[in-house]
């Protein structure tokens, strides 16, 4: 990611697949929810990542999903995306908005894992932000533990949700700690929760695609979506009506 196209954020003070039913209560949550305020606007998707070390193993794999999202919101008009990542020490960083998927490839593509702790508190913090200088549809974060006071990423997840916007954690992995703090997140926020691994890729993509949707054009844009989709969305979705 060049210096142009990304900027810090600033600090704030303060293995198993996944199962169906995870899948099944993702599912069902994004689908009940309600329409975003959009304001006649492009919707807007903020996508964070943990580039953290222990990421590595499936960062290009996770770099390879995205795509999807673009390519099923462009008929209902479009969606804007800023990708958010952190790793190293202290090392926080957000992008542009970007309204198109090959442009956001390029920016993942520069970014590479370092050693570090998860810095999910600057996202909630820098997501806060962003809602001040116009409407955040949706979050996607991504990652695959959490080494951080889960009480205090409560407490700005709790002034998130009551801004109405969503965080849809994805968890790697099935270590206990995160996903707990990350079922919590999406508790607090209105969103939702779901475990993934490389088995499970196809699946993650179809959902990125079904959340990239619901910010573009809610819930009415959802349900057209699973109606034209096959595989995995298509097939649980059926299952909940």
């Amino acid at each position: 990611m060049g210096k142009k196209d990304q900027r810090p954020v600033v600090p704030d003070a303060a293995t198993p697949a996944s199962s169906d039913d995870d899948v099944d209560r993702f599912l069902s949550k994004i689908r009940t929810m309600k329409k975003p305020e959009r304001g006649g606007v492009r919707g807007r998707l903020i996508f964070a990542l943990d580039a953290t070390m222990s990421r590595q193993p499936t960062w290009d794999r996770a770099c390879e999903l995205q795509g999807q999202m673009f390519l099923e919101t462009a008929a209902i008009g479009g969606l804007a995306v800023q990708l958010v990542y952190f790793r190293g020490f202290r090392e926080c960083r957000a992008s542009k908005w970007v309204n198109d998927a090959s442009r956001l490839a390029e920016l993942m593509s520069s970014v590479y894992c370092r050693g570090g702790q998860t810095q999910i508190g600057k996202v909630l913090a820098h997501v806060k932000r962003e809602a001040k200088a116009g409407k955040v549809n949706a979050v996607v974060y991504v990652g695959d533990c959490m080494e951080e006071d889960v009480d205090r990423l409560c407490a700005r997840a709790g002034e998130l949700g009551l801004l109405g916007i969503p965080f849809f954690m994805f968890q790697e992995g099935m270590e206990p700690g995160a996903e707990a703090a990350f079922r919590e997140i999406a508790r607090l926020t209105h969103g939702a929760y779901c475990r993934f691994d490389l088995s499970s890729a196809g699946r993650l993509r179809e959902l990125l695609s079904a959340v990239a949707v619901y910010a573009a054009g809610g819930q009415t844009a959802l349900a057209d979506y699973s109606s034209r989709s096959s595989g995995d969305v298509a097939a649980l979705l059926e299952q909940l009506k």
